[in-house]
Parts: C-alpha cells; structure tokens; sequence
C-alpha cells in the first residue's frame, strides 16, 4: 500500500488496510472506505474523517486529537483512543467500544452511541445534547457537567456513574438504570425517569422544576 498515496488522499477504497502505527496526522480521508481497517496505535491527530466508513475498524490507542470524526464509525474499537477536542457531532458510533478513550472537550452532540460501551470513562463537560445512546453502557462514567439536554438515554446503564451538575434538561432517561448514580446539582427539568431504577441514587440539590 502507497503510505504517499493514502497521505495525499489519492485512495479511497481502503478496506481492511493495515496502517498500524503510521503517521497520517493531517491526512484527508474524507469519505474513504476504511471498514475493518487496523488503525492500532495510527496518529491521526487533526485527520479529515468526515463521512468516512470505519464500520469495525480497529483504532485501539489511535491518535485522533482534534481530527472530523463525523463518520460512520459503527462497532469501531475506540479502546484508550486519544479524541480530545475531536469533532463526532452527528458521528455514528453503534456498538462502538470506547472504553479507556480520552474524549476530554470531544464534542458528541447528535451522535448516535447505541449501544455502544462507555464504561468508566471520562466525560466529565462533555457535549453530548441530543446524542442518541439508548441502550449504552456507561456504568462508572463520569458524565460530571456534561450537556445532555434532549440526549436519548432509554435503558442504558448509568450504575454508579458521577452525573453532578450534568445538564439533564428534557433528556429520556426511561428505563434507564442508576443505582447509586449521584445525580448531585443536576439539572432535571422535563427529563423522563420512567420506569427507571433510582436505587440508592444521590438526588440532592437536583433541579426538577423550573423556579
């Protein structure tokens, strides 16, 4: 495979390519087909990904820090991946894995995370208004001043996960699980609880009605 090539964003058809560990910071990549491909370790950092087709790629530890990331990344391997300030505003992430990623300052809003696994990672200010994550996995996540305003939330898995302060302004949370979920400060207005378990859940200071 041309690494010259790919650089200068003359390939498009990429499937299953094998560009692990190489140095594509930068890179247009824009609407490539890069499904299965093995991105273990690959820096991307400030890539153009927009509209492209990583359905389970492998992006273990990549490098992706302020790349577009509006793609279709659907039951990628997103494991200690590095998105600080990367763009996945609409991005399709179903199924997708990223636990120990780094998403500080990402911004998710309109994202789809069906699914996906968010498990003990950091969201902490993160954007996420409207995202859709029905069904996620983010048990032990710290979600602590994050924008959900709207965001889809139906039955996913909130046990034990730090929402203080989070913006839960007419957010779905039918369903949902949240033993001992501290929902400190947070703010509740037109949010559905639903048919959701509260379990031992940390309710002070939550505001659930306009004053």
């Amino acid at each position: 495979m041309e690494i010259e090539a790919i650089r200068k964003g003359e390939l498009k058809a990429l499937a299953g390519v094998n560009l692990e560990d190489e140095d594509l910071a930068g890179v247009n990549l824009a609407g490539c087909n890069l499904a299965g491909a093995k991105l273990v370790g690959t820096n991307l950092r400030g890539a153009n990904l927009e509209r492209a087709y990583l359905e389970g790629a492998n992006l273990m530890g990549a490098q992706l820090a302020g790349a577009d990331l509006r793609a279709n990344l659907w039951g990628a391997n997103l494991m200690q991946a590095n998105l600080v300030q990367a763009d996945l505003r609409g991005a399709s992430l179903r199924g997708a894995n990223l636990m120990g990623a780094n998403p500080h300052q990402a911004n998710f809003s309109g994202a789809s995370l069906c699914g996906a696994n968010l498990m003990n990672v950091n969201l902490q200010g993160v954007d996420l208004r409207q995202a859709d994550l029905r069904g996620a996995n983010l048990s032990n996540a710290n979600l602590h001043g994050a924008d959900l305003r709207m965001a889809n939330l139906q039955g996913a898995l909130l046990t034990e996960a730090n929402l203080e302060e989070a913006d839960l302004r007419e957010a779905n949370l039918g369903g949902a699980t949240l033993i001992r979920a501290s929902l400190l400060c947070a703010e509740l207005e037109g949010t559905n609880l639903g048919g959701a378990d509260l379990t031992e859940v940390c309710l002070t200071g939550t505001v659930l009605a306009p004053s």
